[in-house]
């Protein structure tokens, strides 16, 4: 086990979906976000990273 198994991140969305892919729409709502400055607390892995770096442009990781 290592020492980021029990790391939260907390996610917010600060960036409308209109306009947007729609890979990055999934993106979103995977993530547990659906409206502006709506927020998820989430685990970190490296599957949460990887869709966090798709998406950095519209959330912010707190």
């Amino acid at each position: 086990m290592t020492e980021n198994d029990n790391k939260n991140l907390s996610v917010r969305l600060i960036k409308s979906l209109i306009g947007k892919r729609d890979s990055h729409r999934r993106i979103v709502v995977g993530l547990g976000l659906k409206k502006i400055n709506s927020v998820a607390i989430l685990q970190d892995s490296p599957s949460l990273r990887g869709m966090l770096n798709k998406v950095a442009y519209m959330v912010k990781v707190e």
